[in-house]
């Protein structure tokens, strides 16, 4: 694989997660495959942009590169020596700004609830409502 830096692999957005088009477990596997080949082929195309530019690939805006490489495909630019070097000084020219301290815990934040966790079927915990009541302090 292809990575700027150890923690560059954060997985996708909230807006792209999750959501796979398959449901046969072979095909669910292809389908992984193919999203990481395309995410490593957007990191090879950062780093190319970057050697042309002369900076880091991870200077380079991962969203901007995967966007321009959409566009300049669906535009049917043509991708000969000129084509590819305006290409990668597109993508070198969107940088991605010093963030110090950027880096988020992995944890999900929850409150504690004043309720217990109901672990019998409702028709049960209804005869039994004492226990689910609300603890008094």
């Amino acid at each position: 694989m292809i990575e700027a830096t150890i923690g560059a692999d954060k997985g996708k957005g909230s807006d792209e997660a999750g959501i796979l088009g398959c449901r046969a477990p072979q095909m669910v596997t292809k389908e992984l495959w193919v999203h990481l080949l395309g995410y490593n082929l957007v990191r090879l195309l950062m780093v190319e942009a970057a050697q042309s530019a002369d900076c880091q690939a991870r200077d380079i805006s991962f969203r901007h590169a995967q966007q321009s490489w959409v566009a300049w495909v669906l535009l049917g630019a043509p991708l000969d020596e000129p084509g590819w070097q305006r290409l990668l000084e597109r993508i070198a020219f969107r940088r991605v700004r010093q963030r110090p301290g950027r880096r988020e815990p992995r944890a999900v934040k929850r409150r504690p609830k004043p309720r217990v966790l109901l672990d019998l079927p409702r028709d049960i915990a209804r005869i039994c409502h004492h226990a689910y009541e609300r603890k008094r302090r």
